[in-house]
């Protein structure tokens, strides 16, 4: 038996020792585990949804490992004018599906399956028409920071290349840009979104690529676990147009479960020339 000077100096060893493991962040159940597209991540342990829509402002955040997400643009009516040419777009099940490739990673492919765009010069009545298949459009997401969602922080960046698959009704030919969201987890739930977006963007009349330009703000606000609210700001600059182009964008978001959501809203154009925008839509997760 040890004597009692013994045992109090192994007491007073071990005592910090115990305090630091009580003191020490429980450990995320990514730590101890190696998940990817083949080894999914058990259903108890996903992340919470946190999908790229409703706002212009991307998520961060990647799908789970070996899950896949659909995020559908049910509905969406697009009007623009641009040098007295007013334009119409209606897009139909624009959805976007997503593959959590590993921890961090997610591959999305963005199916446009139908596209209806109208055009009508100042003056004139009738409108030129096409209608059909849009552009695919295949992303890849990687998070750098923040993605279990055990900090305040979280960013990620988005590359994408865009097909011209959508004949009269798409772009005309290929288009690309990155994408860099960033994600603030602020008290009293609380979140603020951050965004640039470049993109090489191509004009048909034209036959030319140009350079695009789009950051944006967004902050959101949980006010119940069903029901939570959007108010964003986007403003955009290209080297087609003099200026900056901008609109305060508002989305109500409604959570039905923790692998469905809905929202809808509009884009409330500040400048002549920016789109202007109502939609609604859904995410959904498997």
């Amino acid at each position: 038996m040890l004597p009692s000077y013994a045992r109090l100096l192994l007491l007073c060893l071990l005592l910090p020792l115990q305090l630091a493991a009580q003191d020490a962040p429980k450990p995320s159940p990514y730590d101890s585990a190696h998940f990817d597209l083949f080894h999914p991540v058990p259903r108890n342990r996903l992340r919470p949804l946190r999908p790229d829509r409703p706002g212009v402002t991307e998520s961060p955040f990647t799908v789970d490992a070996g899950h896949f997400q659909m995020e559908s643009d049910a509905l969406r009516l697009i009007n623009s004018r641009e040098e007295g040419t007013h334009n119409r777009e209606w897009k139909a099940a624009y959805t976007t599906f997503k593959l959590g490739l590993t921890r961090r990673t997610d591959l999305q492919l963005e199916v446009p399956l139908y596209k209806v765009t109208k055009e009508r010069q100042a003056g004139e009545t009738d409108w030129q028409r096409s209608r059909g298949f849009g552009d695919v459009n295949v992303r890849l997401k990687h998070n750098f920071l923040g993605d279990d969602q055990d900090g305040p922080i979280a960013m990620a960046v988005v590359a994408y290349t865009r097909l011209p698959t959508g004949g009269k009704a798409g772009s005309g030919a290929v288009e690309g840009g990155l994408i860099v969201p960033v994600n603030l987890e602020l008290p009293h739930k609380w979140n603020l979104d951050l965004q640039v977006e470049s993109d090489m963007n191509y004009d048909r009349e034209q036959g030319k690529h140009y350079l695009q330009v789009m950051p944006s703000i967004a902050i959101d606000h949980e006010f119940t676990d069903v029901f939570s609210f959007l108010v964003e700001g986007v403003t955009r600059w290209d080297a087609e147009h003099t200026g900056w182009r901008s609109s305060i964008n508002v989305a109500p978001i409604f959570t039905v479960t923790e692998n469905l959501q809905f929202d809808f809203g509009t884009h409330l154009a500040l400048s002549k020339e920016m789109d202007q925008e109502f939609f609604i839509g859904f995410s959904f997760r498997r």
